[in-house]
């Protein structure tokens, strides 16, 4: 999976591409893409609200938990922005960063480590480039 994501960046840059993560107990079991609407998406990300209300309401029905989401730097690092960290609520749910090459995982928290918002996490990246972002 991480590896489809790192091939749909590298398709997708310079625009930020961007998702929802599924999954239960800190383990992904899928994802949804979702249309970047961000007024630049060469810059930032917004995942389209539609998707997010849909996934927020299979969720409550019963459907797939949302474990957190996913978006691109395809021109940076796989750390958040302070951008990312002025847009995530402290909810603790992940956030994947990723960059065509490297990616890296994010619990959103209050006082987190990074910008007050977030935590960093294992990310196994067996069979794919990618990174840690523990410390």
């Amino acid at each position: 999976m991480l590896a489809e994501l790192q091939l749909f960046a590298l398709a997708a840059a310079p625009e930020e591409i961007c998702g929802i993560l599924f999954g239960r107990e800190g383990r992904v079991s899928g994802y949804r893409a979702a249309r970047n609407v961000a007024d630049d998406p060469c810059r930032h990300f917004e995942i389209d609200p539609a998707i997010l209300i849909a996934a927020e309401r299979a969720q409550r029905g019963g459907g797939e938990p949302i474990l957190g989401y996913y978006h691109s730097h395809p021109a940076g690092t796989v750390t958040p922005s302070i951008t990312d960290a002025e847009s995530a609520a402290p909810d603790g749910r992940v956030w994947l960063i990723l960059n065509g090459q490297d990616a890296a995982a994010w619990h959103s928290a209050d006082n987190g480590e990074i910008y007050g918002r977030f935590i960093a996490m294992e990310l196994d990246c067996s069979g794919a480039k990618g990174q840690t972002a523990a410390k």
